[in-house]
């Protein structure tokens, strides 16, 4: 499965009209690990407003999480194909104990092309199961390079250190990265997005204290499959490295 970009453009917890009180971004690797950060809006404002450094309170943060997702075809009784995909969480800022908490919903490719995800799950504002409906658009990933050969990029580095209660990952594909990390009861989270040639990679959003290996995320000459990023006590490894 190629590397994938996803904006939610709403989210609808029936029978509510649809609204979307965050930017929220989800980014796939190659091998299905995935990063899903969801800033909430800044006072209710259409759009999505940060400070000049990027660096916000964590409680602008409504969730983020990151582990592995898998999909299976299934079809409708009327015959219709659609994917029921299964998130299966490995680092969350809502828990430090996520063993056997995932997220399924089923994905409705619409005419438009956007993706249509509806089930069921708790909903934060009435911690009640609700059945719910998020709209998705996946952006086409761009190459950080100039030239009719440039490539677009996939990496991963994942940091895993149970003796420090630590679990970390950064997902870089295209023009957008992503990083979360837990130690113990604290949490950090990263967002970069590539603004060409002239001003590069910028960090948008950072929550929270811990360094995270963003910036050597960005170095392709330098990064090697199985090479490692090492800060403090801390080593992250690189899982994933190539180009689609």
């Amino acid at each position: 499965m190629a590397p994938s970009i996803s904006i939610r453009e709403h989210v609808r917890w029936l029978p509510d009209p649809a609204s979307e009180p965050t930017s929220t971004l989800v980014l796939t690797s190659n091998e299905n690990r995935f990063i899903d950060i969801r800033v909430l809006k800044s006072n209710s404002e259409s759009e999505f407003v940060v400070s000049e450094a990027g660096v916000l309170p964590l409680h602008r943060l409504d969730w983020a999480f990151a582990g592995t997702s898998k999909s299976e075809v299934r079809h409708s009784d009327d015959g219709k194909a659609y994917a029921h995909s299964t998130w299966m969480h490995w680092v969350s800022s809502r828990t430090r104990n996520v063993d056997g908490i995932s997220d399924e919903g089923d994905m409705w490719t619409q005419p438009n092309g956007r993706v249509l995800e509806t089930g069921n799950m708790i909903n934060p504002a009435t911690g009640k199961a609700t059945n719910y409906e998020e709209l998705w658009y996946d952006p086409p990933a761009k190459a950080v390079e100039d030239g009719d050969d440039a490539k677009k990029y996939c990496v991963v580095l994942q940091l895993h250190d149970d003796e420090h209660e630590a679990r970390g990952l950064v997902v870089r594909v295209g023009q957008y990265m992503q990083g979360v990390l837990r130690i113990g009861k604290a949490f950090s989270l990263e967002r970069w997005e590539w603004k060409g040639q002239g001003d590069g990679w910028k960090r948008e959003v950072r929550m929270g204290d811990f360094w995270m290996p963003c910036g050597p995320a960005t170095s392709d000459e330098r990064l090697k499959m199985g090479g490692e990023v090492k800060f403090g006590e801390f080593v992250w490894k690189v899982v994933e490295l190539g180009y689609f």
